[in-house]
């Protein structure tokens, strides 16, 4: 019943553009440098991270920290949404036994 339907276009309709051809362009000369004698600048390679074992205890203790603080952050909403669960259930079994002593007439 809900099944879509594609229309099928077997030929383009409206303007359709050939592909665009390169057209040969003049013999392209290689550039000389202005001076032979100036020397080119080269980049510095990358230099490595070096770790020391003190750095790396650091590095250790500092991820170490960072778990610690996201576990504690995580736990605490956990328990603060069960402690809500909690107390709406409580609060919905007052209700509950208010409605029924009212209907009961007491």
């Amino acid at each position: 019943m809900l099944r879509p339907r594609v229309p099928v276009n077997p030929l383009p309709t409206g303007n359709v553009t050939p592909p665009v051809q390169p057209t040969p362009s003049a013999e392209i000369e290689p550039a000389t440098p202005a001076s032979a004698s100036t020397p080119v600048p080269v980049a510095p390679g990358r230099t490595s991270v070096q770790l020391t074992p003190g750095s790396a205890l650091a590095l250790a203790a500092g991820g170490g920290a960072v778990v610690l603080v996201v576990g504690a952050v995580l736990v605490s909403m956990l328990l603060a949404v069960a402690i809500t669960g909690v107390s709406v259930a409580l609060i919905a079994v007052v209700l509950r036994l208010l409605v029924r002593d009212m209907q009961k007439g007491r």
